[in-house]
């Protein structure tokens, strides 16, 4: 669970944003995965019942966006029910699977549920790369098919991109293909050496590193207004934004 506010009136802790992590199950191999997701069945994923009473008692609480990921998320066959479901109960839906099951049919799907929006993991800004950090081939082609799929049938489709010492040197070219595919954001993740993640530990980015991506990601949210701009588990980006206001 992710991004609260209080409501001064009743003290009550109130999520703006729910990130749940549907299951396990995913047919990528990502290296820095933070679920240490696995290839076949995930046990211990809640069932439908039980994922309607978490939306149930979600609700109870807030009126938060839902991000329904995983894993990926449309390994799960009952996917569209627990959707359908939680726009059905109000909340505001949106989706992250890799792309690769993404075909225009299941565009269509995921629009048709009401689902507003879906974001697309791109790592590097080629196949070669992004295949060998996702860890299967062809991941590439289906994410960039995936967004083409999406703008098909008119359904919203953002970047998000994790930013390591691997494809530091790529965001340049990373924000150009998120332009040239049309997207209506790009976000950055700083990596969390969590799960599969830890074996990348040496990857983070050092502090002058670091810091030099705070200040592209300001500029670019200056010089791209086309394009949403949203940091992501980058909590130092909030000083840069008040040293350079």
């Amino acid at each position: 669970m992710k991004q609260q506010h209080v409501d001064e009136k009743e003290k009550i802790f109130k999520p703006i944003l729910v990130a749940w992590e549907v299951t396990r199950s995913c047919n990528l191999a990502c290296k820095h995965c933070r679920a240490s997701s696995l290839r076949g069945p995930y046990p211990g994923e809640l069932s439908t019942e039980e994922s309607f009473k978490l939306i149930d008692q979600i609700t109870e609480v807030g009126n938060p966006i839902l991000i329904l990921t995983g894993g990926e998320p449309l390994m799960r066959d009952d996917i569209f029910e627990i959707a359908d479901y939680a726009v059905k109960k109000g909340l505001r839906v949106v989706m992250a699977p890799n792309g690769t099951l993404v075909t225009e049919v299941v565009a269509k799907k995921i629009k048709d549920v009401g689902i507003q929006r879906i974001s697309i993991s791109i790592d590097f800004p080629t196949e070669e790369l992004h295949d060998k950090f996702r860890g299967v081939e062809g991941a590439y082609k289906g994410a960039v098919q995936a967004i083409k799929n999406a703008h098909k049938v008119g359904l919203d489709v953002q970047i998000n991109s994790t930013i390591t010492k691997l494809n530091y040197k790529y965001l340049d070219d990373l924000l150009k293909l998120s332009e040239e595919l049309g997207v209506v954001a790009f976000h950055p993740f700083l990596l969390v050496p969590t799960g599969r993640g830890k074996e990348l530990e040496e990857q983070e980015l050092s502090p002058e590193e670091y810091e030099k991506t705070l200040n592209w990601i300001y500029d670019m949210q200056k010089a791209c207004p086309n394009i949403f701009f949203k940091p992501t588990d980058v909590p130092h980006y909030f000083r840069v934004r008040m040293q350079r206001a």
